[in-house]
């Protein structure tokens, strides 16, 4: 029988913490972070990050556990996670990060070996961006140079990393939680939401990284390192925030949908915390 996971994912907004902490109390569970951004310990406001108070005394694992700077990728956290999973008796994966969750949880191979880097002049951004006009279906960690080198090599010889079968195949039996937003609520959310980030202390985090050259190509972080260097005013940056937060919401419920069996719940109607755990329970009893 293979270990059942329970995974909580949505946008930015929409109450994954919240729930997640509620489920774990209810089910005896623990939370893994699933978010690439939340692993950084200096990335805490505009991560949204879970503050200590929040947990309610429910383990959490994977937060604050790198540098900026440090190393750290898919492979590490597919590593980290399923070491995770196989030894919590109840675990729940919350995050936002599609291509970490999956490759955690599927039979997603990444090989070690190097690859003779022949875009030693290209960015990570321009080899991805070259990469996915070649193969448009394909997951990959933008920060690994090795592997979207690799990646990049095998579609121009006509190989498709995203047509390898076993990346579709389940190592765990995966219950995928959507809390799904409408577009206009979302947008409310996130205004409101970057408001308390920035009365939080979000600018004179970002302002830290950009003093130490630190460049995240990050939502927020980004479009704050352009309002330092004075190519945007404050409103433009939030501005910007927003429609940047808008285009990834859209995108990861797009991907969650077409690459995982996902069930979407409404987390403003005030049943769903009930059915939430009704289904979890069905799910675990099976």
């Amino acid at each position: 029988m293979m270990k059942k996971v329970i995974v909580i994912v949505g946008p930015t907004g929409s109450g994954k913490t919240k729930y997640s902490v509620k489920l774990a109390k209810k089910i005896n569970g623990e939370i893994i972070n699933g978010d690439s951004v939340q692993i950084y310990k200096e990335l805490n406001i505009g991560s949204a990050k879970i503050k200590e108070h929040e947990m309610e005394n429910i383990k959490h694992h994977l937060f604050s556990i790198k540098h900026v700077g440090e190393e750290y990728s898919a492979f590490n956290f597919q590593t980290d996670a399923r070491k995770l999973i196989n030894d919590i008796n109840t675990p729940i994966l919350v995050g936002g990060t599609g291509f970490y969750i999956k490759s955690a949880l599927y039979d997603y191979e990444f090989n070690k070996e190097e690859e003779n880097d022949l875009f030693i002049d290209k960015s990570n951004l321009e080899i991805y961006e070259e990469l996915i006009k070649l193969d448009k279906n394909i997951e990959i960690d933008k920060d690994n140079r090795v592997r979207l080198v690799r990646a990049l090599n095998l579609a121009k010889s006509g190989n498709l990393r995203s047509e390898k079968s076993g990346s579709n195949k389940k190592l765990f039996d995966i219950f995928t939680i959507y809390l799904d937003v409408n577009r206009v609520k979302l947008k409310e959310l996130l205004i409101k939401r970057l408001d308390i980030m920035i009365n939080s202390g979000l600018i004179e985090e970002a302002k830290m990284l950009f003093d130490n050259n630190i460049f995240l190509n990050i939502i927020g972080y980004r479009e704050l390192h352009h309002y330092f260097l004075g190519e945007y005013t404050l409103e433009e940056a939030k501005t910007a925030i927003i429609r940047s937060s808008l285009n990834l919401a859209k995108k990861q419920k797009t991907w969650f949908i077409n690459q995982m069996n996902t069930t979407l719940y409404d987390p403003f109607d005030e049943d769903t915390e009930n059915q939430i755990y009704s289904d979890v329970i069905s799910f675990l009893k099976e």
